[in-house]
């Protein structure tokens, strides 16, 4: 019996987690670690390894990617991440990243500049981005 349970919860749709997708603009040659993608979403690099200018874009508080990418990206839990900023802020040594309301925002914002970086569901991905980075 708990054998079919269990094979019956990994078989639900809510189950299946999409991976996620870091994406840049189409033009951005670049290649990221893990590493560099925790750095640029904790504030310690402002750039990608090929020197440009990178800006992140965050999923709000309410998008469930953001729990998942907070968790699976950047190693923490998203309650920590704002705890985490929040302390930045609050002494003024840093600015979190913006925050859009969904994945097609995201898309839309890095195809439209070269500079940004964000994510999304890897099955949202376009072709007007590129994927830098794919999280599992």
């Amino acid at each position: 019996m708990k054998t079919m349970l269990l094979i019956s919860s990994l078989l639900l749709p809510g189950a299946v987690h999409a991976a996620i997708a870091v994406v840049a603009h189409p033009s951005n040659q670049t290649s990221l670690t893990q590493d560099d993608l925790v750095r640029l979403y904790t504030g310690k690099m402002s750039s990608f390894p090929d020197g440009s200018s990178a800006i992140p874009v965050n999923l709000n508080d309410s998008a469930p990617l953001r729990a998942d990418f907070d968790q699976k990206a950047l190693g923490r839990s998203s309650s920590q991440v704002k705890a985490y900023w929040s302390k930045l802020v609050f002494t003024g040594k840093g600015t979190p990243p913006k925050e859009v309301a969904s994945d097609s925002e995201v898309l839309s914002l890095v195809a439209n500049n070269p500079n940004l970086i964000g994510y999304v569901s890897s099955d949202a991905v376009s072709d007007n981005v590129k994927v830098l980075l794919t999280i599992d």
